[in-house]
């Protein structure tokens, strides 16, 4: 006798089985599972073609969008190369904004792809999809005020980004910092000041943003010169000087209009102000004002137009004779002598005693 047959022998709850018993339990077994294999069937098959659907097309979407950043990507390095490349496209600039804008796209659609697969999945096993959303539901305000500081700063570095607002070397003002574009990120952007210190700036936390480096911008140059000088004469020599500047390399490639004479701004009794104005390539503003202060000052010193602050102009004449320095002086007063009829009269009476 074996040792499990033992055992059932000694057990005095055991209820042996018939084959007849045996025979109807394999019978209803393999009932039950003809009954329920279509059903498994058609629940794996559902499964698996769900997720190989999934996969195919999230790996799908994200070549594709790998294949647009590529693009993007040559398109900059052959602009690159152009004469006017360096103004127009920034590799650096352009390659961290596509590689951003592609690591969010692709972020977004491996959770919609994969997020719906695995509701899908759970549908195909009868399992109630309420409870689970609004789980999911609440769950999700909860995180959403907890963390509205996160949600606040990717948010709006995504929109930086696809708007193109700033990108790496510009020079932006960001109302808490300013300075220099070093990286831009989803949450923080990274900015150099004029000093070299590095600033760390949410993006949630820029309201307003200033940039320097887009477009054109606008340099301003005041010459203060004597309100005696002839007004046509200071006009020509300015222009002149600012006609040769731009002829000039590199300031024919900097000055992207030409040097305009706009007049007056201030005049005074001793001195009168014009002011010159010309739109210039974006960050090489300061570059041309210095510039053109230094080819004004020169042009107006070689034509004798003094500007106010120089040295005063020297005499010729002989210098006059010191005057008298009593001249000024008031001829002395009749009071100051005690013993004068004048003081006598000024001098008060006595009290008389009226003791006596």
């Amino acid at each position: 006798m074996s040792w499990s047959a033992a055992l059932r022998a000694d057990d005095p709850t055991h209820v042996p089985v018939t084959l007849d018993e045996a025979a109807e339990r394999a019978t209803d077994a393999a009932g039950w599972v003809e009954q329920n294999w279509s059903t498994w069937l058609n629940t794996g098959l559902k499964i698996v073609l769900i997720l190989v659907v999934a996969f195919t097309l999230r790996m799908l979407i994200r070549k594709a969008l790998t294949k647009l950043i590529d693009r993007m990507n040559r398109s900059a390095q052959a602009v690159e190369g152009t004469a006017l490349g360096g103004l127009l496209v920034n590799a650096e600039r352009r390659r961290q904004r596509s590689e951003a804008i592609g690591s969010v796209l692709r972020s977004v659609a491996s959770f919609l792809i994969l997020g719906t697969a695995g509701l899908m999945v759970l549908g195909a096993f009868k399992i109630d999809l309420a409870p689970l959303l609004a789980s999911a539901g609440v769950a999700g305000v909860a995180i959403g005020f907890g963390a509205r500081n996160l949600v606040t700063d990717f948010l709006s570095g995504v929109f930086m980004i696809l708007e193109d607002q700033y990108g790496v070397g510009d020079s932006i003002d960001a109302g808490v910092a300013s300075g220099e574009v070093v990286e831009v990120g989803l949450r923080v952007t990274k900015l150099r000041g004029v000093d070299g210190e590095i600033w760390y700036v949410r993006n949630g936390e820029i309201k307003r943003i200033g940039n320097l480096s887009q477009g054109w911008a606008t340099a301003g140059v005041d010459i203060t010169v004597r309100p005696t000088e002839d007004l046509d004469e200071v006009r020509a020599v300015i222009a002149g000087a600012a006609d040769l500047m731009s002829k000039d390399e590199p300031w024919n490639e900097r000055l992207w209009g030409p040097v305009e004479v706009l007049g007056l701004t201030e005049v005074l009794l001793d001195s009168m102000t014009v002011r010159v104005s010309a739109k210039t390539m974006p960050g090489k503003k300061l570059g041309v004002e210095r510039e053109l202060r230094w080819r004004i000052k020169r042009a107006l010193d070689e034509a004798g137009i003094r500007i106010v602050g120089g040295l005063p102009p020297q005499s010729t004449e002989p210098a006059a004779k010191p005057a008298d320095p009593t001249a000024a002086m008031s001829a002395p007063s009749v009071f100051a002598s005690p013993s004068s009829p004048q003081s006598a009269a000024a001098t008060p009476l006595p009290k008389p005693d009226l003791g006596k």
